[in-house]
């Protein structure tokens, strides 16, 4: 059965329009702008999978250097940048349960490795990325995922194994910030 899940976490409805927008996501992840690249997420079952989603814009800041010479294939979106959107997609999985208005404190997500990845084609502006992550495991503080992207129905992208594990903030800082342990 699936089940929807409000912002504080509990069982019940999501945002307006059936999805949680960008709001939710900044208080879940500390990625902002420019390198935010998860824009809604969908279907939510904290603890085993998570839809989320990529509008792809040709005003993204990768075309930027791109002349009107430019051929169709140089506006393939980045696959470093599909890696990234799906990573962020599997952080907010792993941490859906525990939002932080302030991201930079308590715990910070660590990505450990990333195994078996496939690329299968590419997207272009005007797709949206549907990422779609999978928990496999979770043992403490970290988290095994898995999943795919897909763009306009096609298969983009598929992660056999990404592994975050959660630090305390305090623990990362070097010893020379002067900050009270």
């Amino acid at each position: 059965m699936n089940t929807s899940v409000t912002d504080s976490g509990s069982r019940g409805t999501q945002e307006a329009g059936g999805f949680h927008g960008i709001h939710r996501i900044k208080n879940t992840i500390p990625h902002r702008v420019p390198i935010l690249l998860v824009d809604r997420v969908g279907e939510v079952v904290p603890g085993e999978r998570m839809t989320t989603y990529k509008a792809i814009s040709g005003n993204e800041p990768c075309y930027a250097e791109l002349g009107r010479d430019a051929a169709p294939a140089d506006y393939a979106y980045p696959t470093a940048f599909v890696i990234e959107s799906w990573a962020q997609s599997a952080v907010l999985l792993s941490t859906w349960e525990q939002p932080n208005p302030d991201v930079l404190a308590g715990k910070v997500e660590l990505a450990g490795a990333i195994n078996d990845v496939a690329f299968e084609g590419h997207a272009y502006p005007g797709e949206v990325l549907e990422h779609s992550v999978r928990l496999l495991k979770q043992a403490g503080d970290t988290a095994i995922l898995a999943g795919e992207t897909r763009a306009g129905g096609r298969r983009l992208l598929s992660v056999g194994a990404f592994v975050v594990a959660l630090k305390n903030a305090i623990d990362l800082l070097p010893a020379s910030a002067g900050l009270p342990v």
